[in-house]
C-alpha cells in the first residue's frame, strides 16, 4: 500500500509541476476539500480497492466503502493526479458502491418506447403495506407544485423497500433513485439522472452533468425523485429549493428536521402476518424448506422488516430451521445479529445499520448512554420522566431529542418514550467490535435503570391517585429484573422490587407480589447481610404478604425470626421488636391460634405502657388489638371496654377524624355486634362510614370495609333487606376499584353470598360463590383461610339446595383442606368440620355424621349455620400495621 500510495503521489507531483499546479500534500488535501473526509480517511484501504485506470474490470469496491468515500477518493486522486480517467470508470465505481453500500441496487436504466422517460427504480422482496402504500398515494396527489413528502423510521424498519415499490408503480416517465447519504451521493445521482435523459453529457464532469439534471427537473414536470436514505435535511436542501414541479419522496432514519421541506409518514414495523409471509417467502424461495416456528421467530426480531429477511435467508442458505434459529439467537444474539447469509453485504446487518445511526450520534455521548438505559425497560410506554423534570440539565433533553431524531426511540406524545425490542437486545448484548456496544458500558446502564425507576416509585403506592403510576412502573421493573440474573441486583433494584411487591399485595395480587418479595429479600441479605435494618425489614414485608396469602406457617416462620434478630439487636423492648410481635401475633390470629395470641398482644401492651407510657399511640395501637383478639375470641365482655377508652384515647389525642381513631371506633361497633347490641353497633358503623367517605373518600379501601361492615350490622339486626342493597352495591364499587381477584373483593362476595343464604336465595347465593371460588382459585394458596370460608360457604349452599352430591364434595375438601393448614383449634376449622357432619346427616349418612361430631364435642357444640367469614372479613382493624420498606 505504502508503494502504491508513494507512486501516486510522485505521478501527481509530476503532473502538477508540469503544470504550475500546487504539488505539495498540504496544499493537494486543501483542494479537494469539497467533501468532508479528511486526507487520512479517504486514503483508507486504497490498495484494496483503488486498481489501475487502465485495468477497470478489476475494480473491486468494499462492503465497508460508503459512497461519499468512493467519490472523495475520485475527487482527490483527480486533484493529485492532475489528470481524469474514463468518466464512465469512476461513474461505474461510485455505483457499485452506492449499491454495496445500501442494500437497493439500482436497476437498469430503461427507457419508454415512443416517450422520453427514464428509470431507474426496481422493486425487491415486499409484502403487506397496503394502508402506507395508500397514504403515498393520497400524499402525492397534487399537481400544481412539487410536492415533497419523507419516510422516517427506524433503520431496517423497511423504508427504502415501501418507496422503491410504491415508485415503481407510478404513472411519471421519469421515475430516478439516488442514494443521499451525503452531498456528493446526490451530485452523483443527479448526474447519472443527467446522462440517462442525455447520453451525450457523459463525457462533460460531473458537476456539469449535476447541474444540468437539476436545471432539467426545474423546467419540466412529471417525473419523481427518491432521495434514499438522506442522513440531514441540509444535503438535499439545494435540489430542493431549485426545484419547482415534480414529485419528491425522501427516505430517511430521521424523524425530525423536515418542517420546512417536506411533510412526514413514519413507518411502523411490519404486521405479524405480513412479517411471517416475508420470513417464508425468503426461505422457501430456492426450495420447499420447512416454514414451522416462522411466526415465533418474527415475533421475538419484533416484526422488523430487515432482521426478518436477514434471519430468513440464513435460515434459507444454513439450512437452519426457524425453532433452531430462535435458539440460537437466544444463546448468542451478538453473532447472530451480525450475521447474514454468505455473499450478502455485511453493512446491512441489523447489528452495522444501527452502529452506524449511533456513529451519527457520537457528538451527543449521552444519547448513548440513555439508549443503553432504556434497553432494561419494557419496549413502550416508558415514562419520559424518568430522565426528564424541571431540575433536568438541558443536555438530557437534547440527547433524547437526537435519539427520538434519528428514530431509535419514538416519542408518543403522551409523556412516554417506546423503544424497538430489537434495538434493546441490541444495546443489551456486549459486543468489544462495537464501541457503543461495551460490556462495562451496559453494566452500568442496567444499574442506573434500576435507580430510576427506585426514585420514582410513589411512596405511598396504596393510595389510589398513584395507581396508574406504580403500574406503568411495575411494567419496567418487571421487565429490568427478568433480563438479568439477582446476582446482579443493587439496593435500587431491591427497592423497585419491594414497590412493585407491595403495590401487587395492596391490589390482592399475592402470587405476584411474594416472588418480588422473595427475590428483594435474598439480595439484601447478600448485599447487606441478614441482620441489617433493610434486610429485616424487608424480611418482614415478604412474611406479611405470605399471611395474606394464606401461607401462615412460612410467614410464622419468618416473623418469630425477625423478633428474634431484633431482640437480639436492638432490645427486648424497642420499638421496631414490639412492633415485630405484633406482626407475629396477627399471624397466629389468622391461624386461629387465639391463645398465643391474646398472650403476645398482652405482653406488648404491657411493655408498651411501661416504656411509652398510656398516651402513646403505639401504646393505643396495643389496646385496640389486644381488645380485638379478645372479640375475636368470642369474649366481647371484655373486649368491650378496652375498645371503648381506646376510642376516647384516640380521640383525644389524634382527633376524631384521624384513621387510627375511625379505625377503632369500628371495632367497638364490632364488639357490639358480637355482644347483641346491633342497634348501638349499626349506629357507630354507619357514623364510622360517613366520617371515611368525608375524611378519606367514597372508594377508599377502608370506607368500603366500613360499608361492608354496617351491612353484616345490618344483617345481624334482622334487616336482611336493607343489608343486602348496601353489599350489592359495596361489591360492585369493589370490583370497579380494586378489581375482582382482590382478596377484599372475594371476602365482600364471600359476605354477600352468605346474605343471599340468610334471605333464601340460594340461586344468587351459589351463582355469587361460584363466581368467588374461581377468583380465589386463581389468587389465593391453598391454605387462605378465605379460600376454605369460600369454599365450605358454597358447600352448605348446595346441601341446602338439595344438591348433596356437590354439597358433600365440597364439604369434604374443605375439611381436608383445613385439618392440613389450620391448627387443631381453630374456630375455622370447628365450623367446617360441623358442616361436613350436618351434610352427612342430611344425606341419610348418620355413622360418618356421628364420627365427626363426637370430635366437635369436645370443643362446642355444633354449629353447622354457622358463617365462615375468613381472615379477611373479621370486623376488627389491626392497628400498629408491619413496617415497611419505603
Amino acid at each position: 500500500m505504502t508503494d502504491q500510495l508513494r507512486a501516486l503521489e510522485q505521478r501527481g507531483r509530476r503532473a502538477r509541476q508540469a503544470a504550475g499546479l500546487p504539488c505539495s500534500r498540504r496544499e493537494a488535501a486543501a483542494g479537494a476539500a469539497r467533501t468532508k473526509y479528511k486526507v487520512a480517511v479517504r486514503f483508507q484501504a486504497i490498495s484494496d480497492w483503488l486498481p489501475a485506470p487502465d485495468s477497470p474490470k478489476e475494480t473491486t469496491v468494499p462492503s465497508a466503502a460508503s459512497s461519499e468515500q468512493v467519490l472523495a477518493l475520485v475527487m482527490v486522486w483527480s486533484d493529485w493526479a492532475g489528470e481524469r480517467p474514463s468518466e464512465r470508470y469512476w461513474r461505474d465505481l461510485l455505483e457499485r458502491a452506492q449499491a454495496r453500500h445500501h442494500g437497493v441496487v439500482p436497476g437498469p436504466v430503461t427507457t419508454r418506447p415512443g416517450a422520453e422517460g427514464a428509470s431507474n427504480v426496481r422493486a425487491g422482496n415486499f409484502v403487506g403495506r397496503v394502508a402506507e402504500l395508500g397514504a403515498l398515494d393520497a400524499a402525492f396527489a397534487s399537481a400544481d407544485k412539487v410536492v415533497v413528502h419523507a419516510v422516517h423510521g427506524l433503520g431496517g424498519v423497511g423504508k427504502s423497500a415501501l418507496a422503491a415499490r410504491w415508485a415503481s408503480g407510478r404513472p411519471e416517465p421519469v421515475r430516478w433513485w439516488i442514494t443521499a447519504d451525503g452531498p456528493a451521493a446526490v451530485d452523483a445521482g443527479l448526474a447519472a439522472l443527467a446522462r440517462a435523459l442525455d447520453p451525450s453529457v457523459a463525457e462533460k464532469p460531473t458537476e456539469v452533468q449535476s447541474e444540468a439534471a437539476m436545471r432539467w427537473l426545474d423546467t419540466n414536470n412529471g417525473w419523481l425523485l427518491v432521495l434514499d436514505n438522506v442522513e440531514e435535511p441540509g444535503d438535499i436542501k439545494p435540489l430542493l429549493d431549485r426545484v419547482s414541479g415534480g414529485r419528491v419522496l425522501i427516505t430517511s432514519r430521521r424523524a425530525t428536521g423536515w418542517h420546512l421541506d417536506a411533510t412526514t409518514i413514519r413507518l411502523d414495523t411490519l404486521v405479524p402476518s405480513d412479517a411471517a409471509d416475508l420470513f417464508t417467502r425468503v426461505l422457501t424461495a430456492g426450495a420447499p424448506l420447512d416454514a414451522s416456528g416462522v411466526e415465533a421467530v418474527c415475533n421475538e426480531l419484533g416484526h422488523l422488516a430487515l432482521a426478518v429477511e436477514q434471519a430468513a435467508a440464513y435460515c434459507a442458505q444454513t439450512g437452519t430451521t426457524p425453532p433452531e434459529y430462535l435458539g440460537m439467537l437466544a444463546r448468542w444474539p451478538a453473532e447472530m445479529f451480525a450475521t447474514g447469509p454468505e455473499g450478502s453485504d455485511t453493512g446491512r446487518t441489523v447489528a452495522r445499520i444501527w452502529r452506524l445511526t449511533l456513529d451519527r450520534l457520537a457528538s451527543t455521548p449521552l444519547s448513548g448512554d440513555i439508549l443503553r438505559i432504556l434497553a432494561w425497560y419494557a419496549p413502550d410506554d416508558i415514562p419520559r420522566d424518568l430522565f426528564i423534570s424541571r431540575e433536568t440539565p438541558p443536555e438530557v433533553t437534547t440527547a433524547i431529542g437526537r435519539l427520538i431524531a434519528y428514530s431509535m426511540i419514538t416519542d408518543n406524545r403522551d409523556g412516554t418514550l417506546s423503544v424497538h425490542r430489537l434495538v434493546q437486545t441490541l444495546a443489551r448484548t456486549a459486543d468489544p467490535s462495537d464501541p457503543h456496544r461495551q460490556a462495562a458500558d451496559i453494566d452500568t446502564a442496567r444499574d442506573q435503570a434500576a435507580m430510576l425507576l427506585a426514585n420514582a416509585f410513589p411512596r405511598e403506592v396504596g393510595h389510589p391517585a398513584n395507581w396508574p403510576r406504580c403500574r406503568s412502573l411495575i411494567l419496567h421493573t418487571r421487565a429490568l429484573t427478568s433480563r438479568h440474573g439477582p446476582e446482579h441486583d443493587t439496593l435500587d433494584t431491591t427497592h423497585a422490587l419491594d414497590r412493585a411487591a407491595t403495590f401487587h399485595e395492596e391490589q390482592g395480587a399475592y402470587a405476584t407480589a411474594i416472588p418480588a418479595f422473595d427475590r428483594a429479600l435474598s439480595s439484601r441479605e447478600r448485599i447487606l447481610g441478614v441482620d441489617d435494618p433493610m434486610t429485616m425489614a424487608q424480611r418482614n414485608n415478604l412474611a406479611g404478604a405470605l399471611e395474606h396469602l394464606g401461607d401462615l406457617n412460612r410467614a410464622i416462620s419468618l416473623f418469630e425470626r425477625d423478633v428474634r434478630v431484633k431482640a437480639d439487636l436492638l432490645g427486648p423492648e424497642h420499638r421496631d421488636t414490639l412492633a415485630g410481635q405484633t406482626n407475629l401475633a396477627h399471624a397466629y390470629a389468622a391461624l386461629g391460634d387465639l391463645k398465643r395470641t391474646i398472650r403476645l398482644f398482652e405482653h406488648v401492651l404491657n411493655t408498651r405502657v411501661r416504656v411509652l407510657g398510656n398516651d402513646d399511640p403505639d401504646t393505643l395501637a396495643a389496646r385496640n388489638n389486644l381488645a380485638g383478639a379478645y372479640n375475636a375470641a368470642g369474649d366481647p365482655a371484655r373486649a368491650i371496654p378496652l375498645h371503648e377508652r381506646t376510642v376516647q384515647d384516640f380521640t383525644r389525642i389524634l382527633g376524631s377524624d384521624d384513621p387510627k381513631t375511625l379505625a377503632s371506633r369500628g371495632n367497638l361497633a364490632a364488639a357490639l355486634v358480637n355482644s347483641g347490641d346491633s342497634a348501638r353497633a349499626v349506629q357507630l358503623f354507619d357514623q364510622t362510614r360517613e366520617d371515611r367517605e368525608r375524611v378519606l373518600g367514597r372508594d377508599h379501601h377502608d370506607t368500603l370495609a366500613s360499608r361492608r361492615a354496617l351491612a353484616a350490622a345490618h344483617a345481624a339486626a334482622g334487616d336482611l333487606d336493607r343489608a343486602l342493597l348496601l353489599q350489592e352495591r359495596t361489591v360492585e364499587d369493589m370490583d370497579r376499584v380494586f378489581g375482582p381477584d382482590h382478596i377484599s373483593t372475594l371476602s365482600h362476595r364471600n359476605s354477600l353470598a352468605e346474605m343471599y343464604v340468610a334471605a333464601g336465595d340460594l340461586e344468587r347465593a351459589i351463582g355469587v360463590q361460584e363466581d368467588a371460588l374461581e377468583a380465589a382459585e386463581r389468587t389465593l394458596a391453598p391454605s387462605s383461610p378465605l379460600l376454605l370460608a369460600v369454599i365450605s360457604n358454597l358447600g352448605t349452599a348446595y346441601v341446602d339446595a338439595g344438591d348433596l352430591d356437590r354439597g358433600i364434595s365440597l364439604q369434604e375438601r374443605a375439611f381436608s383442606d383445613a385439618e392440613r393448614f389450620l391448627a387443631a383449634d381453630n374456630p375455622q376449622l370447628l365450623v367446617v368440620r360441623d358442616r361436613l357432619a350436618g351434610a352427612y346427616k342430611a344425606a341419610g349418612d348418620q355413622h360418618r355424621a356421628d364420627s365427626l361430631l363426637d370430635r366437635s364435642r369436645t370443643d362446642r357444640e355444633p354449629t353447622p349455620r354457622r358463617a365462615l367469614l375468613g381472615v379477611a372479613r373479621r370486623m376488627w382493624n389491626a392497628l400498629s400495621p408491619r413496617k415497611r420498606d419505603e
